[in-house]
């Protein structure tokens, strides 16, 4: 566990910053409602980051942002993520529909497994996502993304060292 950033930093930072911050994010987001959490989460990031330490920092508010627009870009990925499961389960005929507590379940998987592989490259992401999800051989991903099957090998090994991370 990382030891926490001393709150009187962050303090400052939030008393000085956080309504520049949640009125960046409504304009990022179009007012949507889910800007003041994100702020928050903003927040709750730095804190728990000491090595972004906030005494002296020269630029506070384009260190904000930066934070605040990758948890922007990971809230509309699972956003997406949701809407294609959610597309999905219109399809499947009623008696095979999952109940409210198994969407739930499964949803809730989906945003797990959606954090664990943040951070890895897109091509990293989907060579993962094809051979977990579609069942897809190496060769056959190494097609579709247009790489060597040893690619592929390097793509999966980095996916799986990340979710073993992620898990720890």
């Amino acid at each position: 566990m990382h030891p926490i950033a001393p709150r009187s930093d962050v303090g400052n930072l939030y008393a000085d910053h956080h309504r520049w911050l949640l009125g960046w994010l409504r304009r990022k987001a179009n007012g949507a409602d889910y800007a003041a959490d994100l702020a928050q989460e903003t927040f709750v990031r730095i804190l728990c980051q000491p090595e972004h330490c906030c005494t002296g920092m020269r630029q506070p508010r384009a260190y904000l942002a930066t934070v605040a627009q990758r948890l922007l870009i990971n809230y509309a990925e699972r956003q997406s993520l949701e809407r294609a499961y959610l597309e999905v389960l219109v399809q499947l005929p009623p008696c095979q529909a999952p109940s409210p507590e198994e969407r739930l379940l499964i949803l809730e998987s989906l945003h797990e497994i959606d954090r664990m592989l943040d951070g890895l490259p897109p091509k990293t992401r989907e060579a993962f996502l094809l051979s977990q999800l579609e069942g897809l051989g190496y060769s056959d991903i190494g097609q579709r993304l247009g790489v060597t099957v040893r690619t592929v090998k390097r793509y999966m090994a980095a996916a799986f060292m990340q979710c073993l991370m992620a898990a720890a």
